[in-house]
């Protein structure tokens, strides 16, 4: 059933961006139907009316099946919360301290040869 809802989504997602990308923007002729022409099926009010209907249908669509999912995700889970467990007295586990190097001799400074 999850597979299936996934694969819807997907489907949708692909098919609302595609939409979305028909419908003429506010400044102009920038979506991918180009200028407002009356060559199409449809009057460009009728277009922009019926593309912006359907947007509205898919992400709703989008929605839903975002919702179903997490639905599906959740079922079986066991109910409760963190603060319904009590708190354990254990101390804390601390990281043994790693051992220390071999001492070695500091230098005084940078090796400088001497003038002669």
């Amino acid at each position: 059933m999850q597979t299936i809802l996934v694969f819807i989504e997907l489907v949708i997602a692909v098919a609302l961006i595609i939409f979305v990308l028909l419908q003429r923007s506010e400044g102009g002729a920038l979506g991918i139907g180009g200028g407002g022409g009356m060559g199409g099926l449809f009057s460009p009010r009728g277009a922009a009316d019926t593309l912006t209907r359907t947007t509205a249908i898919l992400a709703v669509l989008f929605f839903l099946t975002c919702v179903a999912l997490n639905i599906l995700a959740l079922h079986g889970r066991k109910e409760g919360s963190i603060l319904d467990v009590p708190a354990t007295s254990q101390a804390p586990v601390t990281a043994p301290k790693p051992a220390a190097p071999a001492s070695t001799p500091a230098p005084d400074g940078p090796q400088v040869p001497k003038p002669q």
